[in-house]
């Protein structure tokens, strides 16, 4: 979304799921003059920057999600300055911008901050490129980077890139809009910025997180066949060889994944690491799994050490674990029982449906707007496969 401003003309944006963050993501867009339609029916975006006259995305917008902050790059790309507040969303971790803020301006960029607006301009209009190694990876700083290095005047060497599935499906959209950019999948990226890009039809990825959230979600119903369309399995690095230790099977066809649920779940300790290692945005889930397995196993988050705030709603549920550092033992197996939890972030809330699903009695989980954010019609989903969930209308 972020890459059609770039564009001179309508991008089209198949596969786009109806989630609270597109709706956020499109008003912040909307907020710079863009026009952007969403064809909710067919699942299609369409983002026309010729009337954006405002390079600024403002607080109350991006305080709501964290990939607003995209508008940076996207914008010092189009018209080579931009007024954005500094980030918002899930309320867990320290997250700086630094890397972000650092690697534009070794592409050129002049940034001020001026009351929690980050202000940044290129000089003549256009950034001069540049060279940048980012310590750590970084998905977001490599996106914005990315973004604005494609109308530079000069080239620019991104070290230490990030290789998700996420930042190759940008790097290749922006390819297709005109983009000149080497090394696309790999840790080194080579950007030889033009003149401008021009519109183009784009498709989105399946998103991995929510495959593999179904995935560890049908494991933890013994013998339950579940089948999962319209994935792609290549995105899930490590994660499906890991899943499979725990006795479930899983057969690949295409974009089509079934998953048999083992007998007895066995325990597997994981520790998150950058692509294609396992995804933090899964370890909420594998540790609500963890409850159900046989023995003792430890989810250990190196990305971000303090997102275990689901443990102890969990443990109201009747879950055996402990947090120590960042990371939590989990002991299993435990008979879950009713309860009312309440969830802090998107895949907290996650770990908390999956739960209740198992669990003894009736659970209410609270404050699950935080869902909407990655998962589309979640409820409907999984009543199609057996859930009982009913959503209440002041959730």
């Amino acid at each position: 979304m972020a890459a059609a401003l770039l564009g001179d003309g309508p991008t089209t944006i198949s596969n786009i799921p109806r989630l609270n963050d597109i709706y956020t993501f499109s008003n912040v867009i909307r907020g710079t003059g863009t026009e952007v339609q969403f064809d909710e029916f067919n699942n299609m975006l369409t983002i026309d920057p010729r009337s954006l006259n405002l390079a600024e995305a403002s607080y109350d917008l991006v305080r709501k999600m964290r990939a607003s902050f995209y508008m940076l790059g996207a914008l010092l790309g189009r018209v080579g300055h931009a007024r954005v507040s500094l980030p918002g969303g899930c309320a867990w971790g320290p997250r700086p911008v630094n890397l972000h803020l650092e690697g534009l301006k070794a592409l050129g960029a002049e940034i001020e901050m001026d009351g929690g607006y980050v202000v940044a301009k290129a000089t003549g209009g256009r950034l001069q490129g540049g060279s940048f190694l980012m310590e750590p990876s970084s998905v977001g700083a490599t996106v914005n980077l990315v973004l604005a290095a494609s109308t530079a005047r000069g080239k620019s060497v991104l070290h230490n890139c990030a290789i998700e599935p996420d930042v190759v499906v940008l790097c290749k959209a922006l390819a297709s809009m005109g983009a000149q950019i080497e090394g696309i999948g790999t840790h080194t990226l080579v950007i030889h910025g033009v003149d401008s890009l021009h519109a183009a039809k784009l498709a989105n990825a399946p998103d991995r997180i929510e495959t593999g959230t179904f995935m560890i979600a049908a494991a933890m119903h013994p013998d339950s066949e579940v089948t999962l369309t319209g994935t792609d399995p290549s995105d899930l690095g490590y994660f499906t060889e890991v899943f499979m230790k725990t006795g479930a099977k899983v057969s690949i066809d295409g974009s089509t994944i079934g998953i048999k649920a083992p007998n007895r779940i066995q325990a597997v300790s994981i520790k998150t690491q950058v692509y294609p290692g396992f995804p933090t945005d899964l370890q909420a889930q594998w540790a609500t799994m963890l409850t159900l397995a046989d023995g003792t196993a430890s989810v250990t988050d190196t990305i971000y050490t303090d997102r275990f705030s689901y443990v102890p709603e969990l443990v109201r549920l009747g879950a055996d674990l402990h947090v120590e550092g960042n990371m939590v033992m989990v002991k299993g197996p435990n008979t879950l029982n009713g309860a009312s939890v309440m969830s802090t972030d998107l895949r907290a809330s996650m770990s908390l449906v999956m739960a209740a699903m198992v669990a003894q009695g009736t659970s209410e989980v609270l404050r699950v707007y935080h869902l909407d954010r990655g998962y589309e019609t979640l409820e409907l989903k999984l009543n199609k496969v057996g859930a009982k969930i009913t959503r209440s209308k002041d959730q």
